[in-house]
């Protein structure tokens, strides 16, 4: 983003827990005001935003707020938008962190799964850079959309998913055309980082051998992908339309 006197404001989607609360917090310990938005995680989004505020008492109003949205309802988007710009006055970076994950086997898959996966990994984005667009535009601001490596290179059983990141991916690349120069739209796509709550599709010895396959054979962290974040954020201002992958290797040889 430019240089600015003012605290930049980031709104991370998805911020309440897990990746989305890494990277909440590596923005807000790079000096950014952020903006916790959570669908149903309401007690983790306040002890988050709590837990920020403690570590920089003394500022006027806060430095982090937390702000509710069904992501899949279109109408509250631009709403939520505008929440975070009448709470902190601006809006300097949009994080689309939310995302459904699950598998759907080809011959099963129904409206239902069509309307979460797609709506939350790509309509959602879509339809939160339109409304964040002419904030970003005065701030000099960036877009950075949380893809996945199986964007590019499918998981087997997880079609409509894939399919969904892949048109993230797309989009990240055409909003980098629709909205510069005064807004970067990158993107980071992780490897295996935190295996998924409450699935029991990766078995301990699947796990493993995707942990072998990875070229530094150990998991990710959420902090690695909150630090890459960071770095579209804050200190790549000659970097758009692009693609980070954080895999430990794993696209190197899939």
């Amino acid at each position: 983003m430019t240089n600015s006197p003012h605290v930049p404001v980031v709104l991370v989607t998805g911020a309440a827990r897990r990746v989305g609360a890494g990277i909440a917090r590596a923005l807000h310990a790079a000096g950014a005001c952020v903006a916790i938005h959570y669908r149903s995680s309401a007690a983790e989004a306040a002890a988050l935003a709590a837990e920020l505020n403690a570590a920089r008492q003394g500022e006027a109003g806060g430095s982090a707020a937390i702000f509710a949205a069904d992501l899949l309802d279109i109408d509250a988007l631009s709403q939520l938008v505008e929440s975070v710009v009448a709470r902190f006055g601006r809006l300097d970076a949009l994080v689309n962190n939310a995302s459904s994950f699950y598998a759907t086997k080809v011959g099963a898959v129904d409206t239902a799964a069509w309307d979460d996966l797609i709506g939350s990994n790509l309509k959602a984005p879509l339809f939160l850079a339109q409304a964040a667009a002419p904030h970003l535009e005065r701030s000099g601001g960036c877009i950075v959309n949380i893809t996945d490596i199986h964007a590019e290179r499918p998981l087997k059983g997880y079609p409509l998913y894939c399919a969904a990141k892949a048109g993230l991916l797309g989009l990240t690349r055409a909003l980098a055309l629709e909205l510069g120069p005064r807004v970067r739209v990158n993107a980071v796509a992780p490897g295996p980082i935190e295996w998924p709550q409450g699935t029991s599709d990766f078995p301990p010895a699947e796990r493993t051998a995707i942990i072998e396959h990875t070229l530094l054979k150990r998991i990710g962290s959420p902090a690695d992908i909150a630090r890459t974040v960071k770095f579209l954020v804050f200190d790549a201002p000659y970097v758009t339309g692009q693609v980070i992958n954080v895999d430990g290797g794993r696209t190197a040889h899939l």
